[in-house]
């Protein structure tokens, strides 16, 4: 009778540890759970990228916010007009190289007008982040609310919904918007409240779309049966339940689509339906400086760089933020 290799007591009694466990050991600290959020925060420090495009997007938030304090350090009151920097000769075009730019006006002057250039994209990205935050709010409200709905009733909710959104995607918004602001009056504060309503209302389809595909997976997961065993109704179930494990979606595709409204406020401006003058906006600008580009190109290229920039970087944020927002990526 052969019998196999002896063990001892201590040898059937060692405990298999992992490593995290065996590091913990060694350098003498307990093991630190990990919430979901501060996971996703690793993972998008790790990132240098989009944290780069997360820097730029709060600096120009702060540029909007303290525009005034900025101005007043470092430019011109935006409407004040300096007819000596102009010469007459040339058809109004700035004195001295690059749009007459020095160290009191840094990007120059608008010709024709003599307004300082640096004041008016400092005050322009105020109506630019404006318009694009409160339209993309307005839309995420009602894709969420909209997405929700259908995609946890189904049936005949869902497919009213559902071709509810087609008709929408199918609209032609920029001629609308075109044809709606068109015959508004010319106030500042009516002109921004009609655009933000047009750009959000239209557009809500496509966070209701993501929303609805991503509620008809969640619906038939074992939290949400277990919250209908126990009596809740719909309400709780949508309101609690479903919409904590849709916020991912819904916060990356909100970073996504502002970039988008800008472009769409900016393409409004700059065919003269946006934001009317003396309000700054960097569409309007863009439009200025097509008279001008040959003889002043300083002129269209910093408006046209404020846009760029502004859209990369919320480009850049929202794409490192879906990756570490997503569990099964590999970054």
């Amino acid at each position: 009778m052969t019998l196999g290799p002896a063990t001892s007591d201590s040898d059937r009694l060692t405990p298999v540890v992992d490593d995290e466990t065996a590091l913990a050991a060694a350098t003498g600290k307990a093991i630190e759970g990990r919430s979901l959020s501060r996971i996703a925060w690793n993972r998008l420090k790790q990132d240098r990228v989009a944290m780069a495009g997360g820097v730029i997007v709060i600096f120009l938030i702060l540029v909007a916010v303290f525009a005034p304090l900025i101005v007043k350090a470092f430019g011109h009151p935006p409407n004040d007009y300096h007819g000596e920097l102009l010469d007459p000769n040339l058809g109004g075009l700035p004195k001295g190289a690059w749009g007459g730019a020095n160290s009191s006006f840094l990007f120059g002057v608008q010709p024709g007008t003599g307004r300082d250039v640096f004041s008016q994209i400092v005050y322009g990205a105020r109506v630019s982040l404006l318009v694009a935050f409160l339209s993309t709010l307005l839309a995420a409200v009602l894709g969420v609310v909209f997405g929700v709905i259908a995609g946890y009733f189904g049936g005949v909710v869902d497919t009213l919904i559902s071709r509810t959104m087609d008709i929408f995607l199918a609209f032609p918004l920029l001629l609308f918007a075109i044809a709606l602001i068109s015959v508004l009056p010319q106030g500042t504060s009516v002109r921004i409240g009609v655009l933000v309503f047009i750009i959000g209302f239209f557009s809500w389809p496509y966070i209701g779309r993501i929303v609805r595909g991503q509620t008809l997976s969640l619906r038939e997961r074992e939290f949400v049966e277990a919250a209908r065993s126990i009596g809740a109704r719909s309400p709780r179930i949508l309101f609690r339940e479903l919409l904590p494990n849709l916020a991912a979606p819904i916060l990356v595709y909100g970073t996504l689509i502002i970039p988008t409204n800008i472009l769409f406020e900016a393409a409004l401006s700059f065919l003269g339906v946006g934001v009317q003058p003396p309000t700054p906006s960097w569409g309007k600008l863009l439009s200025d400086a097509v008279d001008y580009y040959e003889a002043d190109p300083l002129y269209m290229i910093v408006p046209g760089l404020a846009i760029f920039i502004t859209v990369l970087a919320f480009n850049l944020f929202g794409d490192g933020l879906r990756d570490a927002l997503d569990p099964k990526a590999s970054r």
